[in-house]
């Protein structure tokens, strides 16, 4: 007969095949190779996820190690949520699995019946998690932007996540309709001043859950790749000891809001600190560790979703 141990860690082997298979999207000879195994025992793994109905349309089974390391960031941190997803060894950077368990998240609070005010950032993990969300309606629930939906040419931002949810769910939806930056502070603080942008940013103060991406700051932060700051602005921004950088919100090392730079023409919602509602940064990737734990550091987050490799190198100092 097996021991409880050995099945705990068959029925690992098999969520971790099925995660590659359902989620990421690898072939059986991927997740052979991936997994140190032959490709008829890769097939095997597959087959008894699904037949121990680890995954549905969602993985199910909570995998030892990334339960673990969950606690560990929980209990380091104080979060009041922490989700750890597995690392696709070929693609550590890979957004699929923390964007599926956002979406879960999400999905579980568009579905309640009490009336929940979602505030939601952008970028690709936050876009990626809204595809995940299947059609409903949800009218008792209001969608708010957490940050501008406007590039400095003047086009919308591409990864603007609280439009595209709301095409969903038929939600009521508050975006922000302003741009990220504005050319001088006086001109941020005259147009927070217009009445229907204070009525936005009202509601936005009340969200029942705050769900952002987190951006380092560096050669190949998103806030300059997308073009929202140029690189003399980044630079001033390192100069100033910036690592990362929550809706545009940059931040140091010890998770400091940075009084200067662009932060003095941001139009973002700003972070109560510490985080009052529930705030959940979903952010997966190495490049990404500096300013995660810079968010955590700083109160700004009380909540993470990321992979076991993050979570690793986050809990390793």
């Amino acid at each position: 007969m097996a021991s409880p141990d050995n099945e705990t860690s068959r029925l690992d082997a098999a969520a971790r095949a099925g995660w590659l298979y359902y989620i990421a999207g690898n072939t059986q000879d991927e997740i052979a190779r991936k997994l140190k195994v032959s490709r008829a025992s890769a097939q095997r793994l597959v087959s008894l996820c699904l037949s121990e109905r680890l995954i549905t349309f969602r993985l199910e089974h909570p995998i030892a190690a990334c339960m673990d390391l969950a606690a560990q960031l929980q209990d380091k941190y104080a979060l009041r949520h922490c989700e750890v997803v597995p690392t696709d060894p070929a693609d550590p950077s890979l957004v699929s699995g923390v964007a599926e368990r956002a979406a879960a998240m999400l999905e579980a609070t568009l579905r309640n019946e009490s009336p929940r005010i979602i505030g939601i950032g952008t970028g690709r993990a936050m876009r990626a998690a809204v595809e995940r969300i299947p059609p409903m309606q949800t009218q008792n629930h209001q969608l708010v932007s957490l940050v501008g939906n406007i590039s400095p040419d003047g086009s919308a931002t591409h990864f603007d996540a609280v439009m595209r949810l709301a095409d969903l769910t038929g939600a009521p939806h508050y975006p922000m309709p302003l741009p990220v930056f504005l050319s001088s502070q006086a001109e941020r603080d005259t147009l927070l001043g217009i009445d229907p942008v204070q009525r936005m940013r009202a509601i936005a103060e009340k969200a029942d859950l705050r769900m952002v991406g987190v951006g380092q700051l560096d050669q190949s932060a998103p806030l300059h790749v997308d073009g929202l700051i140029n690189r003399s602005e980044l630079l001033e921004l390192l100069r100033l000891g910036a690592v990362g950088e929550v809706i545009g919100w940059a931040l140091t090392a010890s998770g400091e809001v940075i009084d200067g730079g662009t932060n003095l023409r941001l139009t973002s919602m700003p972070h109560p600190v510490p985080a009052t509602s529930l705030t959940i940064g979903v952010a997966v990737g190495a490049a990404k560790v500096a300013a995660i734990k810079a968010a955590l550091r700083g109160r700004i987050l009380n909540g993470l979703i990321t992979d076991e490799s993050t979570a690793k190198t986050i809990l390793a100092d």
